[in-house]
């Protein structure tokens, strides 16, 4: 029988930060700051940040653009044995996404009240008919991933 996985929390505190410097790059064009990154066999094998303003898609959420990108990578559609990481709770439309990727594990920082559905507006993942299931760890770095979309939204309130 194989063992589980041991999850290693200072790792995804490192791939967190990873994420949350993408979602530095995108609030310096103008975009929401949320980061993105999927990582296997310890490796980034996809970036992203929201674009969905500078790219008129807005499918260019961080997710799908560091998921497209990791498919690329890999030349597969299916992403098995993966871990998105992500600076704020998945939407309906990424949350679809990582489960027909196959991604094994997401990890978010932020929770999202108005549109996240790991658990802020519903339990996407533990529904009966998806046929994949996927682990979930929220809350990493939580207090810096809030405060990046914070100080974004202060400071576009501002101007």
């Amino acid at each position: 029988m194989r063992q589980p996985k041991i999850i290693d929390r200072s790792q995804d505190q490192h791939f967190m930060r990873e994420a949350l410097a993408l979602a530095a790059e995108g609030a310096v064009l103008g975009e929401v700051p949320v980061g993105a990154v999927l990582v296997h066999d310890g490796e980034i094998i996809g970036r992203g940040f929201n674009c969905p303003i500078s790219s008129h898609d807005p499918s260019a959420h961080a997710e799908m653009v560091a998921v497209r990108a990791a498919a690329q990578s890999l030349a597969n559609y299916r992403l098995p044995g993966s871990t998105l990481y992500v600076t704020l709770e998945p939407c309906s439309m990424c949350a679809g996404l990582i489960v027909h990727a196959r991604i094994q594990r997401v990890v978010y920082g932020a929770t999202e009240p108005k549109a996240g559905v790991v658990l802020s507006r519903g339990e996407f993942f533990s529904q009966a008919f998806l046929n994949h299931r996927v682990l979930i760890e929220g809350g990493v770095l939580a207090q810096e991933c809030g405060a990046v979309l914070s100080e974004f939204f202060k400071a576009r309130r501002g101007r």
